[in-house]
């Protein structure tokens, strides 16, 4: 445990450093956030590129998968085999996009602890204060005092609200946060939606995400935020290049085929029956 503690420490010390050396060439707090952002999302982006790769890949195998469902919902063995042979002549590991974002799970909690626990003095970066939350500068708007913690709590602001509407012509408290988190959550839509593509299992998912990633944000500094909406950002655009790739390879190379999921020796004569026909089409066009 002290080993890990120590390289925790380490890793929080050097991504300080680097902070702090971003902020003596820019003199911008916002900057040197964004610097660093870039830079992390740089060192990432091979195992970004994976899981994003990974998650289009059985994108493409989704309907060929149900098929293999509706077949053998009956026989769970015979399915779970039909499943795993698909997997294995795609060249699909279900697992592999998991682990990516397992590897980057503790350098995202290193990055959001550096930057919630540093002292930013008040500074704003386009209008976002670094230091200070939604919650709280809404608090400070109105006039709720914060809790004996030092917290905002999210009801008592809501009631000081109600209470003191006027209070929020002091936008320059809190308006920049709240549109930063306002463009966080879209960006998790986003993000869901070109992951999950029109998949229905995950039409739920893609309305609750943001909604949830905007109360997580309601508590964050503005510096956490920064960091966060530029990453998402960054992750909206990578994944997008990903799947119109996986759009043009589908285009030359269709993957599925309407009743070729199984082995059965039976239904491999109706495939070549079928590929055949669809031969026979694509020649008369």
């Amino acid at each position: 445990m002290e080993v890990l503690s120590s390289l925790w420490n380490g890793a929080s010390e050097l991504l300080l450093a680097v902070l702090e050396f971003f902020y003596g060439i820019t003199n911008s707090f916002g900057l040197s956030i964004v610097l660093l952002t870039v830079i992390v999302r740089l060192a990432l982006y091979p195992l970004n590129q994976k899981q994003m790769t990974s998650m289009q890949q059985m994108q493409k195998i989704q309907p060929r998968l149900k098929v293999i469902q509706e077949k053998y919902g009956n026989d769970k063995e015979k399915m779970n085999q039909e499943t795993m042979r698909l997997y294995r002549e795609n060249k699909v590991n279900p697992a592999a996009g998991c682990l990516p974002l397992l590897v980057q799970l503790p350098i995202l909690i290193l990055l959001f602890n550096v930057l919630r626990t540093y002292d930013f003095a008040g500074t704003s970066f386009m209008g976002v204060l670094l230091g200070s939350s939604a919650t709280s500068g809404l608090a400070q708007a109105v006039g709720v005092a914060a809790d004996q913690t030092g917290n905002y709590s999210i009801l008592a602001v809501l009631t000081g609200i109600v209470k003191n509407p006027a209070g929020l012509s002091n936008v320059g408290l809190y308006f920049g946060n709240l549109v930063l988190l306002i463009s966080i959550s879209v960006l998790t839509w986003a993000q869901q939606k070109l992951s999950g593509g029109n998949n229905p299992q995950l039409a739920m998912m893609n309305t609750i995400m943001p909604f949830f990633m905007a109360f997580i944000c309601l508590s964050m500094p503005g510096g956490v935020m920064l960091y966060w909406g530029l990453s998402s950002l960054m992750g909206v655009v990578q994944q997008y290049f990903v799947m119109q790739k996986t759009k043009a390879e589908l285009a030359i190379k269709p993957t599925l085929h309407k009743n070729k999921p199984v082995h059965d020796e039976d239904d491999e004569e109706e495939y070549e029956d079928d590929d055949e026909d669809e031969d026979e089409d694509e020649a008369k066009k």
